[in-house]
């Protein structure tokens, strides 16, 4: 169906029009990346909003001129870089289904994935094709590559092409699909379309609408819908925009510091990795209004730092709790005074209009405040499906509600509270997480701590330490003598961990990498 405006019930998020819509309303507004794209690398680093919108509609005419058609599946599955977001618009401005995978995945997984798409068009590069790709069986259409590369069709062949104008398919039809973490196993298949990322959408505008304009750093997945909402509210409010692929502080600080955002935004462990940046030269992050965290719990020592860091006279942190399935569906924001007592387990309250949170016993009953369950949401933003799971996305959902995989409770005014995940659930702690904020707090030298089950289901710490030196043992028998017993700490390099494209942990995988004696 070509470019119309859907009725009012309908209405969707196109991400195909989103910089040349952001172009006409604001104008030249600068975007700057830390490296060049992999498609245009002429255009360099600073770059702009109409810059920005004409290499979507330049690589929009290069994918139809390769026979890329509307509805068509194509996976982007390339090395990270901010063109995996211009090619992701780029597919869906031409009505196809943009299907994306993270940079991260080994190519195996990355294969069984393809395989469930029933031959889709592929993006990538030579560094995959060569790399973790080589070898394994691509049952794919074509394959497509932004550079040169043996048994790949190069899109340079294409440029030049006339570009065709939009396509815009109905709001209910698939229009992306990205995958879960892949924390507990293979990464599943998620379906949106435009009508739920639109419901997704409204609730963070209303969120952003105290720091429209102010510039923004986002260091994030490319391959997440969090992305893309997020970007949608910027361009619709003219943000700046500093693109970060790079998390290293050393590489940050001065970026940060020539800028001087307004709204900074990444993954709640790469906020901790900045945490070093609160005192670094040139102060980076005094200007910050706004900070965002997501995908994962923050620890409140980080929100206390990253708070202190800004000079701005009322500067907050914003956290949303939520999963790829369903977009975010609870928040809370911090300030400096409430993060000097804040509780790292309160993951705030559903989005009114938008989102609802509830917490079962094991029959699907509620249960009185305070007492600990499934943690349970209904939003208009859930996705359409599992691509090929459908059995698993119904064993999750209950009436419209569906199943986080979390165990938590709510506070007596209905804050809600989270406990664990229930697959890491460990009988003899009653909250890993919390005693895991626990040691962050005690032991300012930590990055990380993780506590998995060890092969008896005893509590195991993984820690790492910053700048990789040993563990003092006599401050972590200080800092435990309160604490549930666990066994000894286990410690290994920050890079060892396995972690998903959004740097969370892998906990089930660090069990199994314990029980085999392994190390990445």
């Amino acid at each position: 169906m070509r470019e119309q405006q859907p009725p009012f019930t309908d209405r969707g998020f196109y991400l195909g029009p989103v910089f040349r819509r952001a172009a006409d309303r604001h104008g030249a507004v600068f975007v700057t990346l830390d490296r060049p794209l992999d498609t245009h690398p002429a255009l360099g680093v600073d770059l702009t909003y109409p810059a920005l919108a004409e290499v979507v509609e330049e690589l929009s005419g290069r994918l139809w001129e390769a026979g890329v058609r509307p509805s068509e599946r194509v996976v982007v599955h390339k090395t990270d870089n901010v063109d995996i977001v211009l090619l992701t618009c780029a597919v869906s401005r031409i009505g196809a289904v943009p299907v994306l995978l993270s940079p991260g995945l080994a190519g195996e997984v990355a294969g069984e994935l393809i395989e469930r798409l029933g031959q889709p068009w592929l993006v990538t590069d030579r560094a995959k094709l060569e790399g973790p790709l080589q070898g394994v069986g691509l049952r794919v259409r074509q394959v497509l590559s932004v550079d040169v590369a043996p048994g790949a069709e190069p899109l340079e062949r294409y440029a030049g092409s006339e570009t065709p104008p939009p396509v815009r398919l109905h709001p209910r039809e698939p229009a992306l699909i990205t995958h879960s973490s892949g924390t507990t196993g293979l990464p599943k298949l998620a379906v949106h379309c435009a009508n739920t990322m639109w419901n997704r959408l409204v609730p963070q505008k209303a969120m952003g609408w105290p720091t429209r304009g102010e510039t923004a750093a986002l260091h994030m997945s490319f391959v997440h819908s969090r992305f893309y909402h997020l970007l949608g509210v910027l361009l619709h409010f003219g943000s700046p925009l500093v693109l970060i692929t790079d998390p290293d502080p050393a590489a940050v600080g001065p970026l940060l510091t020539r800028h001087r955002p307004g709204i900074v935004e990444t993954h709640p462990n790469t906020f901790v990795l900045w945490e070093e940046l609160a005192d670094a030269p040139g102060a980076p992050l005094s200007r910050v209004r706004s900070y965002g965290s997501t995908f994962d719990a923050i620890h409140p020592r980080t929100v206390r730092r990253l708070l202190n860091a800004s000079k701005r006279r009322a500067p907050w942190l914003i956290q949303l709790y939520g999963q790829s399935e369903t977009g975010p569906v609870a928040f809370q924001w911090f300030t400096r005074r409430s993060a000097a007592r804040a509780d790292g387990r309160r993951v705030g309250f559903g989005i009114p209009g938008f989102t609802r949170v509830r917490v079962t016993g094991p029959g699907g009953e509620r249960v009185a405040a305070g007492t600990s369950g499934r943690i349970e949401a209904r939003t208009r933003g859930r996705i359409l499906t599992y691509l090929g799971s459908q059995d698993r996305y119904d064993r999750q959902l209950h009436d419209g509600w569906w199943e986080m995989g979390d165990m938590g409770y709510r506070g007596r005014l209905g804050t809600l509270h989270l406990i664990d995940r229930e697959i890491d659930r460990i009988d003899s702690v009653p909250s890993s997480l919390e005693v895991e904020d626990a040691l962050m707090e005690r032991l300012e030298e930590l990055r990380e701590v993780v506590i998995v089950p060890g092969a008896d289901r005893e509590p195991v710490p993984v820690v790492c330490v910053r700048g990789e030196r040993p563990l003092d043992l006599g401050r972590w028998r200080e800092a435990t003598a309160d604490l549930p017993a666990m066994a000894e700490p286990r410690q290994w390099r920050f890079e060892e961990l396995p972690m998903t494209a959004t740097w969370k942990v892998k906990r089930v995988e660090i069990t199994r990498m314990l029980a085999e004696g392994a190390r990445a």
